[in-house]
């Protein structure tokens, strides 16, 4: 694919009189999709982000939410949602399709960006960014009776992938392989009937929490949110894996893996603490985030891993989860740890 001739082409399609001077490629090379600085000849500058993962129809879904959701975030969070360009009072996507190619093109205002979070947190960033995740999920459940509604869930994404299995099973690996991946997707939707889930909120998630993906103030209060790969209207659990990951000990590595260890740390339950007296959790919830890990593994990893990540990620993570990630789900997670740590019954 000619990615800037693509670009070029979205712009013609939203203003063809402001001229493109340069395009610069600013992708973090993870992901099959790509990132641009666009600079006008007027020294403006906007960000364009080109994928063919997934489908337009929920990269279009998706966007419209995250901008309504953006447009009705109240203080402190009003300006927190890098926002799209907008055409004709909708988000402007440009839908690429010639031949065998299949991509879209949506636009940003640039996001102003104050202090990223160290590599490795102390107390104090932890307990803050829990307290400041616990207002955000707040603010998020305030207005989501006014967001427009979403196709995706968590029954029609394992679905997909159970369909897959069996229509295409060579694509999984050995008939082992395929059984292995259809028990965990059967324990899934078996265990989401133990939780009383029809008490969960469903609210927007963003899911991909790296610390790469947000600023915050000296202060430490959230400031700036961009990259909305994963985001989904779903339940909040979804969110706190990769929350364990950024308060982990370990701390962030530029070389990662997805193992589910950093959600029995103590600095996690740190984390959840603050949230909790913030935005108080149930133990359903706690008891779900093991169900949340095994659908993050099986959806984004599996099910999509090889069209989302890059080629080397792709098959590092995927050999991960048959060998380290799938296997640890009923192992290594104990969520009455937890549980009785945050005083729930």
């Amino acid at each position: 694919m000619d990615f800037s001739n693509i670009v070029k082409k979205a712009w013609e399609g939203y203003d063809a009189s402001k001229n493109i001077r340069l395009i610069e490629d600013i992708s973090a090379m993870v992901s099959t999709n790509h990132v641009y600085r666009i600079t006008f000849d007027d020294d403006d500058i906007i960000i364009a982000k080109l994928s063919y993962f997934g489908k337009f129809e929920h990269f279009k879904e998706d966007h419209r939410i995250i901008q309504t959701l953006a447009n009705n975030l109240l203080y402190p969070f009003e300006n927190l949602l890098a926002r799209s360009l907008l055409k004709n009072n909708r988000v402007y996507i440009y839908h690429y399709k010639h031949g065998k190619t299949d991509a879209w093109v949506v636009f940003y205002n640039p996001t102003r960006i104050l202090n990223r979070l160290p590599r490795r947190l102390d107390d104090n960033h932890i307990k803050k960014l829990g307290q400041q995740v616990g207002k955000f999920h707040k603010a998020c459940s305030r207005v989501k009776n006014v967001l427009p509604k979403s196709s995706k869930t968590l029954r029609t994404d394992i679905s997909s992938l159970m369909n897959s299995l069996e229509s295409n099973e060579k694509q999984f690996g050995s008939a082992m392989q395929v059984d292995f991946l259809k028990y965990h997707c059967e324990t899934f939707l078996k265990n989401r009937s133990k939780y009383n889930m029809s008490s969960f909120e469903i609210i927007p998630v963003f899911i991909d929490w790296n610390i790469g993906n947000f600023s915050v103030t000296p202060s430490l209060e959230l400031y700036s949110r961009w990259d909305y790969d994963w985001f989904r209207m779903s339940y909040r659990v979804l969110d706190f894996y990769f929350f364990s990951r950024v308060v982990s000990d370990i701390g962030d590595r530029t070389v990662f893996s997805y193992v589910i260890n950093t959600m029995m740390e103590d600095r996690f339950i740190l984390f959840l603490k603050e949230y909790h007296k913030v935005n108080p959790l149930t133990a359903d919830e706690i008891r779900f985030m093991k169900e949340a890990y095994r659908f993050f593994i099986l959806n984004y990893v599996i099910k999509d891993g090889k069209f989302f990540f890059s080629e080397q990620y792709a098959q590092k993570l995927q050999s991960e989860a048959f060998n380290v990630y799938l296997p640890s789900v009923d192992r290594d997670f104990d969520a009455e740890k937890i549980i009785e740590a945050l005083k729930l019954k």
